[in-house]
């Protein structure tokens, strides 16, 4: 009797054992299932503009470093081209200094805003100009050849060399919309990159140009207008007038790994290091806000 009560409880003991395994097995298997499930994997191509590509580029490189399973490429070419090429669905995201509605042929419904950032906008000249600041008349009249010699605004006698931006340029597209009031820039040389604008205003006696605030080094000069500094705090509250949203378009709502990528660039981790650190402005800093007819009002 003694025997056949222990072999019940040994057989009771191994079963209770069977069951805590097959229960331990089955919680290890769903667990495994959900860490993949929640794993992004895909390809994500960006194209278009040069002033936010920095941000983009390096966001990317910290992205894929916690998402092994994610190859994203990005790529200049201006924010026409970026617009362009989402539209057409030739590639996965369309980087923009301007809103779509601001760029003919493009058919701003099929595509949808991500505002990821803010950039600021200065005129620069070579440092041998002898100038630090202009009136925005002025600044106007560099642009349309009728101030032709740096000793007209209290610089060197010394001729100015202008550097434009292509048309489809959302760079150009900003700072026209801000210093030009309708008028067209004189027919000068153009340049489509902001780091080849750099490079050209620094190495050219009496060149002037305009940058992207992440493109401004100390081998050139960021001219003042009217007084006014081109600093973040003065584009945050619409004192300095030259800045633009950056944009990530999209062709329609994004995909899972695309969605996830963009909710990245908008995230603390981003917004508040990373956006900073290179120059570009938060979102969450801005005081105001713009429309795409380029009307300002107050948050």
């Amino acid at each position: 009797m003694k025997n056949l009560t222990k072999m019940a409880t040994i057989i009771l003991a191994t079963s209770a054992l069977l069951v805590g395994c097959g229960k331990s097995s089955s919680s290890s298997n769903s667990s495994s299932k959900a860490t993949s499930s929640t794993a992004v994997s895909g390809k994500i191509t960006i194209v278009g503009s040069t002033a936010l590509q920095p941000l983009v580029e390096k966001a990317a490189e910290n992205y894929q470093a916690d998402n092994s399973k994610v190859n994203i490429t990005v790529q200049g070419g201006g924010s026409g081209t970026g617009l362009s090429q989402v539209q057409s669905g030739a590639v996965t995201v369309g980087n923009s200094d301007i809103f779509a509605e601001q760029q003919s042929g493009i058919k701003s419904k099929q595509l949808v805003d991500h505002k990821v950032a803010v950039v600021g906008m200065a005129p620069v000249v070579n440092k041998q100009a002898g100038v630090k600041n202009v009136t925005m008349t002025q600044l106007r009249e560099i642009f349309t050849g009728k101030i032709t010699n740096w000793k007209q605004v209290g610089g060197k006698d010394q001729s100015i060399v202008l550097i434009n931006r292509p048309e489809g340029s959302g760079t150009r597209a900003t700072f026209e919309g801000a210093v030009m009031n309708g008028q067209t820039a004189k027919k000068s040389q153009e340049q489509d990159s902001n780091g080849t604008v750099q490079k050209m205003v620094a190495q050219t006696p009496g060149a002037v140009s305009y940058l992207a605030f992440s493109y401004i080094k100390s081998n050139v000069q960021a001219l003042s207008i009217g007084g006014v500094k081109p600093t973040d705090a003065n584009v945050t509250n619409n004192k300095w007038k030259i800045w633009s949203y950056e944009h990530m378009y999209t062709k329609g709502q994004p995909n899972k790994v695309t969605k996830s990528f963009l909710n990245y660039m908008t995230s603390s981790k981003v917004q508040k290091s990373l956006v900073k650190d290179l120059g570009y402005i938060s979102i969450g800093n801005m005081q105001v806000q713009k429309d795409a007819s380029g009307k300002v009002t107050s948050k």
